[in-house]
């Protein structure tokens, strides 16, 4: 016989101010293991279909851990070198560009660039301001690299936890299968399911988009010149998982130093405003429905709002987690929105009168 609803919402309402009370409490000691998580569950496809091709699941695991190594020592050598040097330039450069702007709004709108004027006082101190709170901003994500994520967790600890999470993935989720209440299995397991076709459409699709266009905006924003092309594509293509973020922040970083750099050559402006115009149609037409779809649910008021609630709540691991927990909760209220939809509260007694 099944426990009233009362007392299940009772232990079911402990059990997750537990969860939330142990995040808080361990802090970044989970971080690797988060990280390992994300990593397995990531890859996890990748290593049923090599399975489904003949491979055992040590074999697979062995193969993605070999690739998934081979590519970051390629992009620690090649690429993250050339993107750290090309945002300390950004922020070296910011006072110049803000003096740039500056003399540029005085030659053609004096009116509103007089002495003293507030638009000229702000520009005045834009350019300082962001040179010093960006170098801050730099020393305090490498200082809190160097104390939260050291060497030992990015380099050994990640991936060995990677490795057997992604080696053992099929068992722990048949492990936890067996752990569901018998007499909610069959929804417990419906919403499961609806929370990873959520989650695999948004962090693998969204994900495999932004790849995608950080790559495109950088290599395009490289071929025609602009200076810091590289970092501002890669800011772009990480921006790209809240929709038009990505292009908006991107597309103005870039076009604004594209009229200080071409000013006169209005060629490559327009180029610059192209590239970005045709990375959105690109991402709207083909990118986001071929590889998220229509039904993801996630949206961006209410992902940025569990991106900020859980960054503030629990660090940098809040926002790791930020994304699988708005998901969750996404399909949890969808699914009961549709249960009390076809309970009494909602249908009243006769059902059969409309209003």
């Amino acid at each position: 016989m099944a426990l009233p609803v009362r007392q299940q919402l009772t232990y079911w309402s402990i059990a997750a101010a537990l969860f939330l009370f142990v995040m808080w409490w361990l802090g970044n000691v989970i971080l690797p293991f988060v990280l390992g998580g994300a990593i397995a569950y990531l890859l996890d496809p990748i290593a049923d279909r090599l399975q489904r091709w003949g491979l055992g699941r040590v074999a697979a695991t062995a193969a993605i851990t070999v690739l998934a190594l081979l590519l970051f020592v390629v992009l620690a050598l090649a690429v993250i070198p050339t993107l750290i040097n090309q945002a300390t330039g950004l922020i070296e450069a910011a006072p110049k560009i803000a003096g740039n702007l500056q003399t540029f709004l005085t030659e053609r709108f004096p009116g509103i660039m007089d002495e003293g004027s507030v638009l000229r006082n702000s520009l005045s101190s834009l350019g300082t301001t962001v040179q010093s709170r960006g170098g801050q901003l730099l020393n305090g994500v490498l200082s809190s690299v160097g104390g939260i994520v050291n060497v030992l967790v990015l380099f050994v600890i990640v991936p060995v936890v990677a490795f057997y999470l992604l080696l053992d993935w099929d068992d722990m989720v048949a492990k936890i299968d067996e752990m569901i209440p018998r007499d909610h299995v069959v929804t417990v397991r419906k919403i499961a399911r609806d929370i990873d076709t959520t989650l695999a459409g948004f962090i693998r699709g969204q994900g495999t988009v932004c790849l995608i266009l950080g790559i495109y905006y950088a290599g395009a924003l490289a071929l025609v010149g602009l200076n810091f092309g590289l970092v501002i594509g890669a800011i772009a293509g990480a921006l790209t998982f809240i929709p038009y973020v990505g292009a908006l922040v991107g597309g103005v970083l870039a076009i604004g130093l594209a009229l200080f750099q071409f000013w006169g050559d209005w060629l490559w402006i327009v180029a610059v405003a192209v590239i970005f115009q045709a990375g959105q149609l690109i991402e709207g037409n083909v990118l986001t429905p071929k590889l998220v779809g229509g039904s993801v649910g996630l949206h961006p008021v209410w992902l940025i709002f569990a991106l900020s609630a859980f960054g503030a709540l629990f660090g940098f691991v809040g926002l790791l987690v930020a994304v699988p927990v708005a998901a969750s909760l996404g399909v949890i209220i969808r699914y009961a929105l549709a249960q009390y939809k076809l309970s009494l509260l909602y249908r009243g007694l006769d059902t059969d009168t409309e209003d």
